[in-house]
């Protein structure tokens, strides 16, 4: 019998799949914000909802069942008023919104109906928004703002649902991400997976963080993980990126947990340079089939791999370094060679694909892809090795720095 939700591979057959259609949150960008809030641009916000229908509707006709984030969310504060308390009490407080402003303002979230509330958790509130209100006009914070200033930010990075939380085997982690502007987001998931009827008898496991009460934001700003760096790649083993997003500590805490429920028994730590252009494993690598793998080889190459196994003592990890990252894949999926599939091209042409996520690919099945139409020369390569590759537009889409693995968060996949 299959569990409802469990993830067991990179390429086994899709069957479950968390994504978020652009909305509000996106529509909030600006040539001044942009840059805070991780976009290298701003976006034609109609054209990106085209493109991700186009997207969800090759998962659908694929038979994949497509769920949406704002949908799930709604649904769980409908489901639990508890729900709705941990929502308020993660965002309103006298430190994020000031003294003046916190009794209003928790007052108006605890009045709106779920949807609204659902909508200023991913697209923000501003002062304008605010003053429209007649609220804030005894809130220093509020009167310090200019009108489009925003009072909750938005979330635009929502789109990238991969990043958030972590599927690993038959367990899922809560992600402490790196940068401020996108921390709220592991929140939503938060609400979801505790709260929302569809997770609520489901059985699995969170990896992270393990003690049901413990609250994620004491976590914020130490060590970090973002699902782009994880990969349950199968044969229980999940690679880990210590990337620009994810630190070593933990991904040996990760480890831990995954060792001491025996749902993994090997972890591949992949430490690369920092940089925007590869800000997670996925950007420059991602599985294509049971043997087969798209790379970036000016980052993929300068990998230094460290296998993880449980030690001989109960708690203890031992590490071993790998001769290589490529070789340390091959042996953990128990092939004798990977098919290695580089970024296509002349040198420019590798770099611009690679920056246009080429090598961030969501796999369907074993030999079937979802890649964006623009990476022309990397998609003529992945066919030549013998991978349908089904294309998407992105030109919309790609201008936030995420393909489709970025933007589709497995909730069950084959081994």
């Amino acid at each position: 019998m299959m569990n409802e939700f469990y993830v067991g591979s990179e390429v086994g057959r899709l069957r479950k799949v968390l994504v978020h259609r652009p909305g509000l949150e996106l529509k909030r960008l600006t040539p001044d914000n942009h840059a805070s809030l991780l976009y290298d641009d701003i976006i034609w916000v109609k054209r990106a909802q085209q493109e991700h229908d186009a997207f969800v509707d090759v998962l659908r006709g694929e038979g994949v069942e497509v769920f949406y984030l704002v949908d799930l969310l709604r649904e769980a504060l409908e489901a639990s008023p508890e729900a709705c308390n941990r929502a308020i009490d993660s965002v309103v407080d006298e430190m994020t919104v000031g003294q003046g402003l916190v009794n209003d303002l928790r007052a108006l979230c605890a009045e709106a109906m779920p949807s609204q509330l659902a909508l200023i958790l991913t697209g923000g509130l501003t002062r304008e928004e605010l003053d429209g209100l007649g609220m804030g006009r005894r809130s220093l914070a509020h009167r310090m703002l200019a009108p489009m200033d925003f009072v909750i930010p938005p979330l635009p990075n929502s789109l990238f649902t991969r990043d958030a939380s972590c599927w690993l085997y038959g367990g899922v982690t809560l992600n402490p991400m790196y940068y401020h502007a996108r921390r709220r987001e592991t929140l939503n998931m938060e609400l979801i997976y505790r709260f929302h009827p569809m997770f609520a008898d489901a059985g699995f496991q969170f990896w992270y963080p393990q003690d049901e009460v413990k609250r994620l934001d004491e976590d914020f700003g130490r060590a970090s993980i973002e699902g782009g760096d994880a990969m349950p790649i199968g044969n229980g083993t999940v690679l880990i990126g210590v990337s620009e997003r994810t630190t070593a500590p933990m991904a040996e805490q990760v480890a831990r947990a995954l060792f001491d429920a025996g749902s993994a028994e090997r972890v591949i730590a992949c430490q690369m340079t920092r940089d925007r252009a590869h800000m997670h494993l996925d950007t420059v690598f991602t599985l294509l089939d049971r043997d087969a793998v798209t790379v970036y080889p000016g980052v993929v190459d300068a990998i230094r791999a460290f296998s993880l196994r449980p030690g001989d003592a109960p708690g203890t990890i031992d590490i071993h370094k790998e001769p290589s990252f490529l070789d340390a894949v091959a042996d953990a999926l128990d092939v004798s060679k990977l098919r290695v599939v580089p970024t296509g091209g002349d040198h420019f042409q590798s770099v611009r694909e690679q920056w246009d996520d080429g090598n961030n690919v969501v796999a369907i099945e074993p030999g079937k892809v979802v890649a964006y139409a623009k990476n022309e020369f990397t998609n003529a390569r992945i066919r030549d090795a013998g991978i349908e590759v089904l294309e998407i537009d992105g030109s919309e889409l790609g201008r936030g720095r995420g393909g489709g693995h970025c933007m589709t968060c497995p909730l069950l996949r084959d081994g």
